[in-house]
């Protein structure tokens, strides 16, 4: 028999959550990038993790960041281009990176075709926590 404590405190953060569609967030870059927030500050108000789908068309480039918080991406579809300050790195469909917080890193899609991806991060992406280089 189970037996509910009076003082179990429940977290209204963990329950279930169904998202019905994505926020779309301007992006920063030199062309117009699509980004679906699914999980995040915006979509979900969740501060310990934010998942993407970003969409970045060909020729595509953001500012240099040097976030607060680990990013973890998978490319789905097309190469992404990633440059930290050791090395730069072609991510193919099914592959994926982690770049860990405080480590400088540089997104951009030179390739025809441009790059789809999912990027997660945690805790969750802000403007405030990403440092890209132009601010």
């Amino acid at each position: 028999m189970w037996k509910k404590c009076s003082s179990e405190k429940v977290n209204l953060k963990r329950m279930t959550k169904l998202i019905n569609k994505p926020s779309i967030i301007k992006a920063a870059g030199t062309k117009e990038k699509i980004i679906k927030e699914f999980f995040g500050l915006v979509n979900s108000a969740s501060s310990e993790i934010s998942i993407a789908k970003m969409e970045s068309p060909e020729g595509w480039e953001e500012p240099g960041q040097t976030p607060d918080f680990d990013e973890y991406t998978v490319v789905l579809k097309g190469k992404l281009q990633v440059r930290t300050k050791e090395n730069t790195f072609v991510i193919g469909s099914e592959q994926g990176i982690l770049i860990p917080k405080n480590h400088w890193v540089q997104y951009s899609s030179p390739f025809e075709g441009g790059a789809e991806y999912i990027a997660i991060c945690l805790p969750a992406f802000s403007p405030e926590t990403v440092h890209r280089d132009s601010e």
